[in-house]
């Protein structure tokens, strides 16, 4: 009787006080969610035409304390860095020694930085500083397709070495009519495709490791993306736009298919890939199953799809069709024509002529272009220096709720 009494009294002040907890529970978290609001608010507020002093000065702040962390990670990892120092002082003393092997020197250099420079832009694309440099629009694309236009003009995908690839002269035995085949011109921009694509693969892994040492240290992230994650898990049940359901169907696929659910989504064009990197952290995938499947993904597969378009786009038969199709507009159409018809002419002279330029009048589609990219590059600078300034704003934020708890 005693014990029984005792348990009803202790079951009686848990069930008056369960739906208070609960309450109190609910209350936290509008008010924590509130709060997370009206900071993501605060900090999406500080950019470079609504605050200029304040954004470059953040700015400044976040570039030296993240020079800060990089120069401990460096000095953590210093039997690394002396090893690459030494293969550095290495080439070095190969490269300035005269030899016989100069000649193997220059043609390693010119493979090492002509693939870097692509792996380069491939980063450039995909990595989270911001808004990614859209690099196979402004460099992979247009450099596939002037080889694909060179070699239907040509009838030959052996340019002579140099210019080629700086610039794409004609060589002298002139090629076969119908000689060249699609996989020809495939396997010539094979190389800076799939640097290309190795770079975003490289580029993809930021998200995934902000994911994986979130979840394995239980800390607060400082990613706006990885916050938009976990708010998404909780509220999946209730999920009913288009974007949101997208972003679960990729997360499931993750998560249930593994290797080659990461595989489909890095495969093909893909906007929502950022958030299967952050699953992939989130639920601890190793890290070879991750990044081996974004790289074949990207690399490999989607890279050829890729490039397949493009080829195809500019193959002769097709540009002339659209050429054709741009003069049959009504009223515009001959004025449009025009200047794509000279400008196709130009190239095609400067295929046959080494350091060729067409006359100043036929290049404004040149000039237009290169103005579109000091465009994208200039908001593609912008938006990494708000986005470390708004990282600096978060640091400050947080700093003040760490005082304000401890008060």
């Amino acid at each position: 009787m005693d014990m029984a009494a005792n348990g009803a009294s202790c079951e009686q002040p848990q069930k008056r006080t369960g739906p208070k907890d609960k309450q109190n529970g609910k209350s936290a978290d509008s008010s924590v969610r509130d709060r997370r609001q009206k900071d993501k608010e605060e900090r999406l507020s500080l950019v470079l035409w609504k605050r200029p002093v304040t954004t470059l000065h953040y700015f400044l702040l976040e570039t030296l304390i993240k020079l800060k962390e990089w120069t401990f990670k460096l000095w953590q990892r210093r039997g690394a860095v002396f090893l690459f120092l030494v293969l550095c002082s290495v080439f070095s003393i190969a490269y300035s020694t005269e030899g016989a092997h100069q000649h193997y020197v220059e043609y390693l250099e010119k493979k090492l930085v002509w693939c870097a420079y692509w792996v380069g832009l491939g980063i450039l694309s995909s990595v989270g500083l911001g808004t990614g440099l859209h690099t196979f629009l402004l460099y992979l694309g247009p450099h596939i397709a002037s080889v694909t236009l060179a070699a239907y003009e040509c009838g030959s995908t052996n340019f002579p070495e140099p210019p080629y690839p700086d610039q794409i002269v004609c060589p002298q035995e002139e090629g076969l009519e119908g000689a060249i085949s699609l996989f020809s011109i495939m396997s010539k921009v094979r190389l800076e495709a799939c640097m290309w694509g190795a770079g975003t693969a490289i580029g993809e892994l930021p998200p995934y490791f902000m994911a994986r040492a979130a979840r394995q240290s239980g800390a607060d992230p400082d990613d706006e993306d990885y916050e938009e994650f976990e708010e998404m898990l909780e509220q999946a049940e209730g999920a009913q736009d288009f974007v949101t359901r997208a972003k679960l169907g990729v997360q499931h696929m993750v998560q249930k298919v593994g290797f080659f659910g990461i595989l489909a989504c890095a495969s093909i064009p893909n906007p929502l890939f950022d958030l299967a990197g952050i699953t992939c952290g989130h639920f601890l995938v190793p890290f070879w199953t991750f990044f081996g499947a974004t790289l074949i993904g990207k690399a490999i597969i989607k890279m050829h799809i890729q490039k397949l378009f493009v080829i195809i786009t500019f193959s002769k038969h097709i540009v002339e069709q659209m050429v054709a199709l741009i003069g049959s507009v009504p009223k515009l159409g001959p004025s449009l024509q025009k200047p794509f018809s000279q400008y196709l002419e130009a190239q095609r002279n400067k295929l046959h002529h080494a350091g060729g330029s067409a006359p100043a009048d036929e290049n404004w589609l040149s000039w237009v272009f290169e103005k579109v990219v000091l465009v994208m590059v200039a908001y593609f600078v912008i938006s990494i220096v708000n986005s470390m300034a708004q990282s600096y704003a978060k640091r400050l934020q947080q700093l003040r709720h760490s005082e304000e708890k401890t008060k």
